[in-house]
C-alpha cells in the first residue's frame, strides 16, 4: 500500500486536533510520526491517521480517591466500573486517581479533559459523582454534553466516605494557605494542625 507522508498541521486537521496535542501524543507514545527529521520536522502516515480517527470512541472510567490509604477503594471502583461496563458490552478504558477531590491540576483529570475536547470517548462512567470533583463536577458535565458524550453514574447517592474525605480536603486546603501564611514550622501553624487534626479525627 503506497504510503503518503504529511506534516504535523495537516495531520493535526484530519484529526480534529492541534499540532501542540500532537506532540503531547508523542510524548506520551499515543501517536508517534512515521518520520522525523533532524531539524524537529514531523511526518505522519496518512493511513494511520485515517485508521485512528475512524477508530470507535471509547467509554472512558474515572476512579479516584483522597489518600493512599484507601487504595483499597480505588480497586474496588475499577472492579466495579469495569464489571458494569463489560456488562453493557462497552470498550472501556480505566482513569485511576489519587488526589484531593478539590485538585484541578491532577494528571488523570487532565488527561480526561484532554479526551473530551478532542472527542475521543462516547461516554464517562463514574460510580459516585464526587469521584470527579468535590465542587464543579457539572462544569466538566456540561462540556461533555456539549461534544455529545454521555455521563453514566452508576450510584446516584453521596460516595460512602463523603464527610471524611471533604474533612480531609478542608485540612489540606487550611494547611496550605496557614503554611503560606505562617511558615510550615512555626509554632501557631502546628498548633492550628494539631487542633483540626483533633476536630476531624473520627
Amino acid at each position: 500500500m503506497h504510503t503518503r507522508l504529511i506534516k504535523i498541521g495537516e495531520a493535526a486537521k484530519i484529526l480534529g486536533s492541534s499540532p501542540a496535542q500532537l506532540r503531547q501524543w508523542e510524548l506520551t507514545g499515543e501517536l508517534l510520526p512515521a518520520r522525523k527529521t533532524q531539524g524537529g520536522t514531523r511526518y505522519y502516515d496518512v493511513n494511520t491517521l485515517l485508521n485512528r480517527h475512524s477508530n470507535p470512541k471509547i467509554t472512558l472510567c474515572y476512579a479516584r480517591v483522597s489518600s493512599h490509604d484507601q487504595k483499597a477503594d480505588l480497586e474496588r471502583q475499577q472492579i466495579m466500573l469495569e464489571t458494569y461496563c463489560a456488562a453493557k458490552g462497552w470498550q472501556t478504558e480505566t482513569i485511576k486517581e489519587l488526589g484531593s477531590g478539590m485538585n484541578y491540576r491532577k494528571k488523570g483529570l487532565k488527561k480526561l479533559l484532554d479526551k473530551i475536547l478532542n472527542k475521543q470517548i462516547e461516554r464517562l462512567v463514574l460510580t459516585h459523582k464526587d469521584r470527579l470533583l468535590r465542587f464543579g463536577a457539572e462544569l466538566i458535565f456540561s462540556l461533555c454534553e456539549s461534544q455529545g458524550i454521555e455521563i453514566v453514574i452508576i450510584h446516584q447517592g453521596e460516595y460512602p466516605r463523603f464527610e471524611e474525605e471533604l474533612a480531609q480536603d478542608v485540612l489540606e486546603i487550611i494547611t496550605v494557605f496557614s503554611a503560606r501564611r505562617d511558615g510550615n514550622h512555626s509554632h501557631k501553624h502546628k498548633k492550628l494542625m494539631d487542633a483540626l487534626a483533633d476536630v476531624i479525627s473520627p
